[in-house]
């Protein structure tokens, strides 16, 4: 069982750091960011008055996701929101087409979905072994 564990926190590090990533390096520099969504979206359907507040909370949500990942908080939430954050990053690039990311964020959320699936073998990072 330890093993199993053991993988478990091994598989919830690279997502999680990734995340923590996308949000650490977007937030500084959050306007920059916001108007490149806003230009990415500028010729598609997809209203530009949910992009911006989408993309002022998208840098946090990362952020806030990649803790909670890393430090295996509430791991079947955490991956449940995961995933519906991901579907909402496939919605809004089937605008764009961008089907090569497309394909990419169905990687991200099949990958939380196994975190989800094996979440009973999850342990908090910090938490003291007997």
């Amino acid at each position: 069982m330890k093993e199993k564990v053991t993988a478990y926190t091994l598989a919830r590090l690279p997502i999680g750091f990734s995340f923590l990533g996308h949000g650490f390096i977007r937030i500084p520099k959050l306007q920059q960011f916001r108007e490149g969504m806003m230009k990415g979206f500028s010729e598609t359907a997809f209203p530009l008055a949910i992009v911006q507040p989408f993309a002022y909370l998208l840098p946090f949500l990362e952020l806030l996701l990649g803790i909670t990942l890393i430090i295996g908080f509430k791991m079947k939430a955490s991956a449940a929101v995961g995933v519906l954050l991901i579907c909402t990053l496939i919605f809004g690039m089937s605008f764009q087409e961008n089907w090569n990311a497309i394909f990419i964020e169905m990687m991200y959320g099949a990958y939380l979905a196994a975190l989800y699936l094996f979440a009973d073998y999850n342990t908090l990072l910090f938490t003291k072994k007997k």
